[in-house]
C-alpha cells in the first residue's frame, strides 16, 4: 500500500547543508529497502499559491488557505507492506524527533471505496 507521510517540521527549522546528510542517510535506507517512491521539500509558506473556483471563476490567493501553526515542510512517497512499516520508516524522518512530526496518510486508488 502506498503511504504519504506529510513532514512537519519543528518551529524554527530551516533545512540546510547541516540537515542535509540526515535526511539523504533516510532516503538512502527507504531506497534500498524498497519503499521509497517520491520525496520533496516545500518552498516556504509565503511562496504558496492557493487556487479555487467559484461560480466557475477561477481564484488565486497568494499563501496558504489556512493561518495554522504548522506547515507542511516536505513528503515521503512510500509503498510499504502495511501501516506499521509506514511508521517505522517515518520515524526515522529527521526532524521528528527534534520536536516535528509525520502525518501518515495511506493513499486509495481512485475509483475505490474508502
Amino acid at each position: 500500500m502506498k503511504y504519504l507521510c506529510l513532514v512537519y517540521p519543528p518551529e524554527g527549522f530551516v533545512p540546510g547543508p547541516a540537515t542535509s546528510p540526515e535526511y539523504f542517510e533516510v532516503r538512502a535506507a527507504m531506497d534500498e529497502a524498497g519503499v521509497h517512491l517520491a520525496s520533496g521539500s516545500l518552498q516556504p509558506p509565503d511562496a504558496t499559491t492557493t487556487l479555487s473556483v467559484r461560480d466557475g471563476e477561477t481564484v488565486l490567493t497568494d499563501g496558504p488557505f489556512a493561518e495554522i501553526k504548522e506547515q507542511v515542510g516536505g513528503y515521503f512517497l512510500l509503498e510499504c507492506t502495511d501501516l506499521d512499516e509506514a511508521v517505522g520508516w517515518a520515524s526515522r524522518i529527521p526532524g521528528v524527533s527534534r520536536g516535528g512530526s509525520v502525518e501518515i496518510r495511506p493513499l486509495r486508488r481512485l475509483g475505490s471505496q474508502p
